[in-house]
């Protein structure tokens, strides 16, 4: 499968308007992604070309700069949570065609602004909603802290989740289970394995099912977290009729996790992550 036939940012325009609509007017990115993916049958193979070093897929990629287009348009709107909205303005676009010229438009105003001003507008385009700078650069220290450092960083995350209990395995010969942890919710408590990786490409079916069959009969939900992101296959094989599901955190949600509960994590007019935190684990 080659790059030519993933679709294009402008060709994502439409159909993210579309799938708001069909979704009741607004989404998660996850949810955005997945009727998408449906509505323009896109292949695994397709969904599974990662956009660099893998913190996002490709499509992913052009799809967060399709929805950046369109909130520039005033067509989409997005919250702090990553709920994209279709505004009065994006209900009333007809046609793919009248998107796309909207969006044109747009890029040609500010390609004249640019000219006459000599000075670049890299700021004012960037995407408000997907922030990938940010998320790459605190990926990109997460990677280069210690394993251990990472598999405590993993335990406060839960800890600041509401976990208790979280302990820190890490032993050889576990099966690949680097923790354990219980979640309570109100009455009811869920006794949780999980375990961390940091990765910078994408994990596979097979490493989910590994952890898996090391965590079956210890656990009743299991929790894998790692800093690059999960195929298709490997998201298919987490919620496998049949089977225990296994809830599955990528570096961009866990760059979300990390901003929310404002571990290492500045937000301010920008978002920027703090060096010291992670070099003190």
């Amino acid at each position: 499968m080659t790059k030519q036939q993933l679709p294009t940012r402008e060709n994502l325009l439409w159909p993210t308007l579309k799938a708001l609509e069909l979704l009741g007017g607004s989404a998660s990115i996850y949810e955005l992604s997945e009727q998408i993916a449906i509505d323009l049958e896109l292949s695994d193979e397709i969904l599974d070309i990662p956009h660099k070093d893998g913190l996002q897929s490709e499509v992913d990629h052009r799809a967060g700069w399709a929805r950046t287009d369109l909130k520039h348009v005033e067509a989409v709107d997005n919250t702090s949570r990553g709920v994209w909205t279709i505004t009065e303005s994006g209900r009333k676009i007809q046609t793919e065609e009248e998107v796309r010229k909207l969006v044109r438009s747009k890029h040609a105003s500010w390609a004249k602004v640019r000219q006459a001003q000599n000075a670049g507008m890299e700021s004012a385009i960037k995407d408000a909603g997907d922030d990938q700078e940010w998320q790459e650069e605190l990926l990109s220290i997460i990677r280069g802290i210690r394993p251990d450092a990472f598999e405590h960083l993993c335990q406060r995350v839960l800890r600041e989740s509401g976990f208790v209990k979280v302990e820190v395995t890490g032993r050889s010969g576990d099966g690949g289970i680097d923790g354990v942890g219980v979640l309570q919710v109100k009455l009811i408590s869920f006794h949780v394995c999980f375990q961390c990786k940091r990765y910078t490409g994408s994990v596979r079916a097979h490493e989910v099912r590994d952890f898996r069959g090391a965590m079956t009969g210890r656990a009743d939900k299991g929790l894998f977290i790692t800093t690059g992101r999960f195929t298709r296959d490997a998201e298919n094989e987490a919620v496998r009729d049949g089977a225990p599901a296994i809830d599955l955190i990528d570096g961009t949600h866990l760059c979300i996790l990390l901003r929310d509960l404002k571990l290492g994590v500045e937000t301010q007019e920008v978002i920027k992550p703090k060096l010291e935190f992670f070099e003190a684990l």
